[in-house]
């Protein structure tokens, strides 16, 4: 077995699979625009992200979650990648 220089933990892994997520809007000040959010909830709760989207953002991501079985998250490039293909395919 491969010697392990340090302990693997929670911070230590940089790619999580979506289990849950949900958008907010949150009110602006009077007379401006809202923000969007995105909540990540990643590896059943064990890494959760907030991440701040546009309105057409949010629309495509909408679509783009709904419609992906499998989701991963990059935590540390702050990347979400839809789908797996299998090498090969």
């Amino acid at each position: 077995m491969p010697d392990v220089s340090q302990p693997i933990t929670d911070n230590s892994v940089k790619v999580r699979q979506l289990s849950h997520y949900q958008f907010s809007w949150v009110a602006g000040e009077p007379g401006k625009p809202g923000t969007f959010t995105l909540q990540l909830v990643l590896d059943q709760g064990a890494w959760e992200e907030v991440l701040t989207v546009d309105r057409d953002d949010a629309d495509v991501l909408q679509d783009l979650l709904a419609n992906t079985g499998t989701v991963h998250y990059d935590v540390g490039r702050r990347v979400l990648m839809f789908g797996v293909t299998p090498a090969g395919s």
